[in-house]
């Protein structure tokens, strides 16, 4: 690293994060280095420095920011990555490092559609007897323990990598990666005979289709709301805001 170059840090493992990191890794004058969780066997890598792997708790994260002599940092994690966000503001407050939360709006129900809000994936589970039998569950393949007890339903569970157990007994797999179309999913739900949908609100629009397929055919949706996050970070809902955000803080 030159020392006219200012070391970018970006959690990452989002749309969204990989396309900060190209618009910043586009300017000689930074350093970008993305980090990944590694929970995904074959990640779609952003441009610059890549690096796989927690980091040791705050504390850890804090003596990487050091070590690497980062001068801003930017989480851009999955809005249910929730310990990396708190991990990133306590190490941020430790170390004096500028720190910008990057999220995508959350969806908005829409006239037609049946939403049922549950503040997590248990609660969803209690949720489900209620209604219907044949379930799409697009969670991911993390926490689905919460519904392995559920033995009178059938799962479609679709996520990038195989899940491991426990998986309810009733499941079967659809190893695929958004983006998704809505013609692809109206076949989906129709070919699969789905009569509950249940997903988190990530707010992503290549995954968001299945809700309008949802929609039209009358499906209620388990809906599982955000973590909370943490306070006093400021917040930007787009790459471009963040990308402002760096030229400010780094002015």
């Amino acid at each position: 690293m030159s020392g006219a170059e200012r070391h970018i840090l970006v959690l990452g493992g989002t749309t969204e994060a990989r396309r900060l990191a190209a618009h910043l890794a586009a300017d000689p004058a930074l350093r970008v280095t993305s980090s990944l969780a590694g929970r995904v066997a074959a990640p779609r890598l952003p441009a610059g420095e890549v690096r796989i792997g927690g980091f040791g708790g705050p504390e850890g994260l804090a003596h990487w920011l050091r070590e690497q002599h980062v001068a801003a940092l930017i989480d851009a994690t999955h809005p249910f990555a929730g310990t990396i966000s708190y991990n990133a503001a306590r190490a941020a407050a430790a170390t004096g490092v500028p720190l910008l939360a990057l999220r995508r709006p959350g969806w908005t129900a829409q006239p037609g559609d049946d939403w049922h809000d549950v503040a997590s994936l248990a609660d969803a589970a209690r949720t489900l007897p209620a209604l219907g039998e044949r379930v799409f569950l697009t969670t991911g393949r993390m926490g689905l323990g919460a519904f392995a007890h559920l033995e009178d339903k059938w799962f479609l569970v679709r996520s990038v990598d195989a899940p491991e157990p426990p998986v309810p007994p009733r499941t079967e797999v659809l190893l695929d990666r958004g983006p998704f179309t809505l013609e692809g999913e109206r076949e989906l739900l129709a070919r699969y005979a789905v009569d509950v949908l249940v997903t988190k609100d990530s707010g992503a629009t290549a995954t968001a289709p299945k809700l309008a397929a949802a929609r039209e055919a009358g499906i209620p949706v388990v809906m599982v709301r955000r973590p909370p996050a943490p306070e006093g970070i400021p917040v930007c809902r787009d790459p471009a805001g963040a990308v402002e955000w760096v030229r400010r803080v780094l002015a």
